[in-house]
């Protein structure tokens, strides 16, 4: 095999971007995917993140918007409003779990989850929400904050067909 066979054989160069379906609204989940988000753009990586279903919550205002059809109201009152207001998926204890878990960060110095969205945004980190998703939960654009993009999964697999690591959480 001469060396023109063998540079024909070698798999092309992996791209450096970073893709994370998080589906999740989890505490837990939530920093570990925006930990990880942070991380790859503090090293000149392109980020997205594709938030699907339960992961919308952490995208959410607090406040609520007027004129939604019951199951839409419904899906809004049930579900946590923000990246503040979401509970640990082990330990919560019916809220002490994540008070302890927010206290220890504080006094680690280890930033909230708020302050990593913030961090995440002004790194360049795409935030993708899930247009499906979105209609199924009742989910309008104008409450979720601001700079959250919508797209559909083909959005999701154009930035993961570029990317060297998909990440599900």
């Amino acid at each position: 095999m001469d060396m023109m066979e063998n540079a024909a054989r070698e798999p092309a160069a992996p791209f450096d971007g970073k893709t994370i379906l998080l589906f999740s609204d989890d505490l837990d989940k939530a920093l570990a995917a925006l930990v990880i988000a942070n991380g790859a753009a503090a090293m000149d990586s392109p980020v997205t993140i594709f938030f699907a279903f339960w992961g919308l919550n952490i995208l959410r205002k607090q406040a609520t918007r007027k004129g939604k059809d019951l199951l839409s109201r419904m899906f809004g009152f049930m579900m946590p409003k923000g990246s503040e207001k979401l509970k640990l998926s082990k330990l919560h204890m019916m809220g002490m779990g994540t008070t302890m878990m927010k206290q220890v960060m504080r006094k680690k110095n280890v930033k909230l989850l708020p302050d990593l969205i913030a961090a995440a945004k002004d790194a360049g980190v795409r935030f993708l929400a899930c247009s499906m998703s979105m209609d199924v939960m009742g989910i309008c654009k104008e409450e979720m904050i601001d700079g959250v993009e919508v797209g559909g999964v083909a959005t999701f697999l154009g930035a993961a067909e570029k990317s060297n690591m998909t990440l599900f959480i």
